[in-house]
């Protein structure tokens, strides 16, 4: 039974760090072969968004788009759709292979067998 790592990301400009780090630990689980799922919620949902990624830069970090791109690869990215709500954001915006899911999808993941979740 393969392992799912669930990782929700909280931040986004408003906290580059924490943001970066939800980021490089989902592409470095992806990298290793574990099966990775990135939830972006809060301000990271505007990640979604083609070109959004693009903007956000932090020193001495890899890009978030090349990070997100890998996810994408080997992974799931999913936005919370409250949060996708409240910012406008629809399934016509996202980048192609982003879901939009809610709280019930992401206790589903957190709960299945083998799943670890990590909160940035």
């Amino acid at each position: 039974m393969a392992r799912t790592l669930v990782i929700k990301a909280t931040a986004g400009k408003d906290d580059p760090e924490r943001c970066n780090q939800a980021f490089t630990v989902a592409a470095a689980a992806v990298a290793s072969g574990v099966q990775v799922s990135l939830w972006l919620t809060g301000e990271a949902a505007w990640f979604s968004v083609p070109g959004r990624a693009a903007d956000f830069s932090l020193p001495h970090a890899a890009p978030l788009t090349d990070l997100l791109a890998s996810v994408l690869a080997l992974g799931t990215v999913t936005v919370c759709s409250q949060c996708a709500a409240r910012r406008d954001i629809t399934t016509s915006d996202v980048i192609d292979g982003v879901r939009i899911a809610g709280a019930a999808t992401f206790v589903a993941e957190i709960m299945g067998d083998g799943a670890q979740a990590l909160v940035y």
